[in-house]
């Protein structure tokens, strides 16, 4: 048996090699994984991109110039020496994009354990726990592809809308929302439109392609292509949150703002390709939104556990409302994963379609 891995080159992400190696003997203490599927999503292009800053590249480590790109999937266990964690078990969780993965459960519970692996311990603590399946409900089983693609993303969504709420919305009337089309970004928006009490109008930015798409899924205020810009109300106090990424957007939101703009977020890179934010007003920073830092406040605020688990009750239900809205492509095989993965890369992948994907051939 041999382990399959699909490594991007960091400074270039487009680019793709596929490398083989033998399965690894398993130390005490450790299990093998065979991994079923994964989602790739532009949020995975986000992970490519922040990979130094935000430490990405060293959950999966290999040698540089190349990196393993993370991402959220399902696997099961095929040989343990781990007595806690038996074989035939289904996780979810943290994956490279590969067809094995040896982890080393710790502070194991019957839903759950976080990888204990050396290299990991420093690493955000959300990203190292893993999920035990077996007792999941027959609707979270039934939610599978649903909770690869976009529990991890509504779950900052959550997150991001929290952050918001704590903070009085910064005193912004109104929240700008870039890229309004991606996963995250239209999860945010539906979260906010539907607060209780008073709540700040919600602005959904996309481009001209997107429009209908975002529009269909009724979660915004308004909806507004980046050139509109320049025509918004500027006397509107505007939080804005980005997961666009682009200089040349983010450059004219705080122009058009300007005092009014009473906080500016960044979060992803849907745009990763263009040139990276820039703006003059140092008096309002476009800071990036760091999410275990909210969830660590959370934990304190609300007891342990419970922020996630208010996430991911809302991500089950935004998934639910989702159904016959996307498609779901699935890509089978290191060829086709690649191709997949460039693709995404391109900003090729329209809002409405997302792709999970096997380095396993189809039989």
């Amino acid at each position: 048996m041999t382990v399959s891995t699909l490594e991007v080159r960091r400074k270039g992400f487009a680019e793709t090699r596929v490398t083989t190696a033998p399965t690894p003997d398993l130390a005490e203490g450790d299990i093998l994984l065979s991994i079923d599927k994964f989602a790739m999503t532009a949020n995975n292009v986000s992970y490519a991109l922040s990979g130094d800053m935000i430490g990405y590249w060293k959950f999966f480590p290999v040698a540089e110039p190349w990196g393993v790109v993370p991402v959220w999937g399902f696997a099961d266990v095929i040989a343990s020496r781990c007595p806690a964690i038996a074989v035939g078990e289904r996780i979810w969780g943290f994956l490279p994009m590969a067809s094995h993965v040896v982890l080393r459960p710790n502070a194991i519970t019957a839903r759950a354990f976080v990888d204990g692996a050396d290299h990991r311990r420093a690493l955000p603590p959300v990203y190292n726990a893993y999920q035990r399946t077996s007792g999941d409900s027959a609707d979270l089983q039934a939610l599978e592809d649903a909770r690869c693609l976009l529990f991890p993303l509504f779950s900052t969504s959550y997150l991001l809308c929290d952050y918001l709420v704590d903070n009085a919305f910064f005193g912004g009337q109104q929240v700008l929302v870039g890229s309004a089309s991606s996963k995250t970004g239209f999860g945010l928006c539906n979260l906010l439109s539907r607060l209780d009490g008073a709540r700040p109008r919600v602005t959904g930015l996309t481009s001209p392609g997107n429009v209908a798409f975002v529009q269909k899924l009724g979660v915004c205020d308004s909806v507004e292509t980046y050139d509109a810009i320049k025509t918004l109300d500027a006397a509107t106090p505007t939080a804005f949150v980005d997961m666009a990424g682009d200089g040349d957007v983010v450059d004219a939101v705080h122009a058009r703002f300007g005092p009014n703009l009473k906080v500016s977020i960044a979060v992803g890179a849907t745009h990763w390709n263009a040139g990276r934010p820039r703006p003059a007003d140092a008096a309002v920073p476009h800071t990036f939104f760091f999410a275990p830092a909210q969830i660590q406040k959370r934990e304190q605020d609300w007891g342990p556990g419970e922020v996630m688990r208010r996430a991911s009750s809302e991500a089950a239900r935004m998934s639910r409302d989702l159904k016959g809205v996307m498609a779901i492509r699935h890509e089978h095989g290191a060829t086709a994963v690649a191709e997949a993965w460039a693709r995404l890369v391109a900003n090729e992948t329209p809002p409405d379609t997302a792709i999970m994907a096997s380095l396993t051939t189809k039989t």
